[in-house]
């Protein structure tokens, strides 16, 4: 999933690109947090069937994932807004899909700090779903603006072998995890 909304995000192109450079017994569907409401617990009811239907698909295609990629910018140092919202949706009762789910995080950001902040705030949330975080490579893309072409390919070959890197270790880990 992307951590960005606005059309020509770094962050989407670069899940595209990641799309590209799966181990060859990988797939990826892309999902979208665009339309999911704020978070609200009174439609946050244990009744799945309670939640807006928004919700109710974006926690099923979670829950068919067995590894979770997220792509996200940095704002204000932290996880942007909308990403935040997506997570607190699917995050939240014991049927949550993100329940121990390995999980690998990449950014993309004009800045030049990259997303280490961004990153690092994911960590408690982590924490607190025990999720399986793959921690390295890092993968902080800084000068975004720079480092993509018009049809949104990464001119950046080392971020590129890190991005196949990390898909690696995420694919290992799913590997690892399966019962």
């Amino acid at each position: 999933m992307s951590g960005s909304l606005r059309k020509g995000s770094y962050n989407t192109m670069l899940l595209n690109v990641a799309a590209r450079l799966l181990p060859e017994d990988m797939e990826m569907n892309i999902v979208s947090i665009a339309e999911l409401p704020h978070y609200n617990a009174d439609l946050d009811l244990p009744d799945a069937a309670e939640r807006p239907a928004a919700v109710a698909t974006f926690r099923q295609q979670l829950a068919e994932a067995e590894g979770i990629l997220i792509s996200s910018p940095e704002y204000n140092y932290s996880i942007p807004g909308t990403l935040k919202n997506a997570i607190d949706w699917a995050s939240r009762g014991t049927d949550s899909p993100l329940l121990n789910k390995p999980v690998a995080l990449i950014g993309a950001t004009p800045g030049g700090f990259g997303t280490v902040r961004m990153q690092a705030a994911f960590l408690p949330v982590f924490v607190f779903l025990n999720m399986k975080p793959v921690f390295k490579p890092e993968v902080l893309i800084s000068h975004a603006n720079q480092k993509f072409d018009e049809q949104g390919s990464l001119t950046d070959k080392a971020a590129e072998e890190l991005i196949g890197k990390k898909l690696q270790a995420l694919r290992d880990l799913i590997l690892k995890s399966r019962p």
